[in-house]
């Protein structure tokens, strides 16, 4: 492990009350992946309040609630509650058959009218005899209390500071154990809790948070100084050595993984190569490690269980080929990983189990390139492939000192099928209606372009923005970054009238968000000239970026719509003027109506694969235009012979319902044509124009 720093700042903290003690703590802890994952593990603290109603001094109980993450939370993220009556909840307690009830008794002890709820974990902090507990899943921990020897190597490790327990599920009765075991050994700083993480804890903050940081080190430097084995049996593959190869094979793989799962939800795809994938992924027990599955219940609750060891061969003399060869099973390969899922749904399922979830693989490992996972959005498909390298970090470390053992399947299906998760999960706000899709927006630097993507972004999808403009369309990106999650966005370069820029960035949208269900075609110039004024290298350069430029990219989102079989929505922006031509603009005006004759052949060819294609019209859309604010303003007011200020105006007065068009006008008609509510529509043109009645279509 790299070294682990202490990053309490004194004076810092000097400036804290209690509660921005435990903040900070959390924070520090929850911000350092190798102490806990994403969303994982919960910290608290016993701090004094006044009760507002008596005014008597109460302990209150400080402790993440149920949801969000220790590293970026704030302090509305935790739960706050009497202590006194969570002390009272042992004396209505019924025994362990019992315990998942009295989860339902912790609202009736919340102090301060806290909205907060309180998470399952609630009774292991406030049982536990000190002001301040740390509860993290440090890999390095997890990797000794996944074991065969798993206490024998925890007592090796920590000598008489750390306790340890035997697995048992999160609740009440494993509450009450940490309890018996910290008074009855009070030398313990903490415990080890046998396949599932780390409990520590401190009379305050920082002592808390150096016991922790100390733990971790500890086991970290003791699991180096006793690997007697090499990772995974050692490596089986030497691997694809190209990261360009590695990603180009997982755009190529993640499209056709999309295309096999079963079932109308949609899944962005997220890749990872890394160090510690690429060892697994290439070692010899592969196939007989990924089968045991994971053991940290917070690891396969976003996993699954197992993942799905692609069959694809690395050292192939033929890389062509056996690319090939992958691809066309993966069909089938995800087909009988679903059945499996069945099955291991049917053999622990009781009378009283939530109902089979989606049966698809989240995590997909191929050999000598890396690690693939889906998910319904592209945040969660990251985030469960950090958990499953936190997984593949533990399965390592436990191998090099011992044998690792996973969660058994009985109890894994106890933690992933509990009506407490059940609970969690249909308290959710429902899926935003463009959820977990892809889209792909070129001239997404321009008005038009941010607006589209603004649009899908709030509803849900994952937006590549394509540009020629390297320095608008990075401020693009940060800008839309900062508002939708960074997560959700990414930019490339390309220019649309190059057809090799055009196929890498095609190629880049499926390694980056695993395929493409929504492509808005937006790039855009604007010219004017007298006809016969109008240059060879102006006609050109219209008809390059206006008519080749939307062929080709529309040429390599169909076929990668194709390959997913997932069908697919696709816009041409064109023009008002692709139906009514103007004065000194022959070749805007010739090249947009070629825009639009290619929209329709495409909705020709694509209704047979699910793929629509519709056409957004607008005219004078002045306001936070690249294009108006060029040549083009001018040249349209000369062309008019009026004062370019006087244009807004001229534009408004000109449209039937005297309005102007702005760019979030003409992204909601973008909006309307990909989600399903325009389902059955293709090869229609939409006017966002105010009204114009020389372009209504006929």
């Amino acid at each position: 492990m790299d070294t682990l720093d202490d990053l309490w700042d004194e004076t810092h903290a000097a400036t804290l009350d209690e509660p921005g003690l435990l903040l900070y703590r959390s924070n520090l802890l929850g911000r350092d992946r190798r102490i806990t994952n994403f969303g994982g593990g919960n910290t608290s603290a016993k701090l004094h309040a006044r009760d507002p109603l008596t005014g008597a001094t109460e302990t209150v109980l400080w402790v993440k609630g149920s949801g969000g993450d220790l590293g970026s939370m704030g302090l509305d993220g935790f739960a706050t509650l009497y202590q006194r009556k969570l002390e009272q909840l042992k004396t209505v307690y019924r025994g362990e058959q019992h315990e998942d009830e009295m989860v339902a008794l912790l609202p009736h002890c919340t102090f301060g009218l806290n909205p907060r709820a309180a998470s399952i974990d609630t009774a292991l902090h406030a049982f536990v005899p000190y002001p301040h507990v740390d509860h993290v899943h440090p890999d390095a921990v997890i990797a000794l209390a996944c074991t065969s020897r798993s206490r024998e190597l925890t007592a090796a490790a920590f000598g008489e500071q750390i306790g340890w327990l035997p697995w048992r599920r999160p609740g009440f009765e494993l509450g009450l154990a940490l309890e018996r075991l910290a008074r009855a050994n009070p030398h313990y700083r903490g415990v080890v809790l046998q396949g599932h993480g780390l409990f520590t804890w401190g009379t305050n903050a920082r002592e808390c948070y150096a016991t922790t940081l100390a733990t971790v080190r500890r086991a970290a430097d003791w699991l180096a100084a006793n690997a007697a084995r090499p990772a995974f049996g050692g490596p089986r593959h030497a691997g694809i050595a190209d990261a360009a190869q590695r990603r180009r094979i997982a755009g190529v793989l993640l499209p056709q993984l999309r295309g096999a799962d079963a079932g109308a939800v949609h899944r962005a795809g997220h890749f990872d190569d890394s160090h510690a994938v690429l060892e697994f992924v290439g070692s010899a027990r592969l196939v007989e490690l990924a089968a045991l599955g994971t053991s940290c219940p917070d690891h396969f609750l976003r996993t699954k269980i197992r993942p799905l060891v692609v069959d694809f061969d690395p050292d192939a003399a033929d890389g062509e080929a056996e690319i090939d060869r992958c691809v066309q099973g993966l069909d089938a390969a995800v087909a009988s990983y679903r059945d499996a899922y069945r099955d291991y749904y049917r053999r622990h399922a009781q009378a009283d189990s939530p109902p089979l979830r989606d049966a698809n693989p989240v995590i997909h490992l191929v050999p000598g390139v890396g690690l693939l996972s889906l998910a319904p959005d592209k945040a969660t498909a990251r985030i469960a492939a950090e958990f499953y390298i936190n997984a593949i970090n533990v399965m390592r470390e436990a191998e090099r000192i011992d044998r690792y053992v996973a969660l058994p399947e009985g109890e894994a299906f106890a933690i992933e099928y509990w009506q407490l998760e059940e609970a969690k999960l249909r308290r959710l706000p429902p899926p935003r209606s463009l959820a977990g899709r892809v889209a792909l927006i070129t001239g997404g630097a321009g008005g038009i372009g941010c607006a589209s993507a603004r649009r899908l972004l709030a509803e849900g999808a994952c937006v590549m923005l394509l540009d020629i403009d390297r320095s608008a369309l990075e401020q693009a990106r940060t800008t839309l970054a900062a508002g939708h999650g960074e997560d959700r966005v990414r930019a490339l370069y390309c220019d649309v009238t190059d057809e090799r820029s055009v196929i890498e960035a095609l190629a880049g949208v499926a390694v980056e968000f695993g395929g493409l269900d929504i492509l808005v075609s937006n790039a855009g110039i604007a010219s004017a000239a007298a006809f016969d004024e109008t240059s060879i290298e102006l006609w050109n350069r219209n008809i390059a970026i206006l008519a080749t430029g939307y062929f080709l990219v529309a040429r390599e989102a169909f076929r990668l719509m194709k390959r997913q079989r997932r069908g697919g929505a696709i816009v041409f922006v064109a023009s008002k003027n692709g139906l009514v031509a103007s004065v000194n603009a022959a070749a805007y005006c010739t090249a947009k109506a070629a825009e639009i004759q290619l929209a329709r052949a495409l909705a020709l060819e694509g209704a047979p694969h699910g793929i629509r294609c519709n056409v957004v019209n607008p005219d004078a859309v002045l306001r936070g235009s690249r294009i108006w604010s060029s040549e083009w303003r001018r040249e349209r007011a000369e062309a008019y012979n009026m004062d370019e200020s006087a244009l807004d105006e001229y534009y408004r007065e000109r449209s039937l319902l005297k309005r102007n068009v702005f760019p979030e006008d003409v992204a909601e008609a973008v909006y309307f044509l990909v989600a399903d509510t325009s389902s059955k529509s293709t090869g229609n043109i939409l006017n966002v124009d105010a009204g114009n009645a020389a372009s209504f279509t006929r």
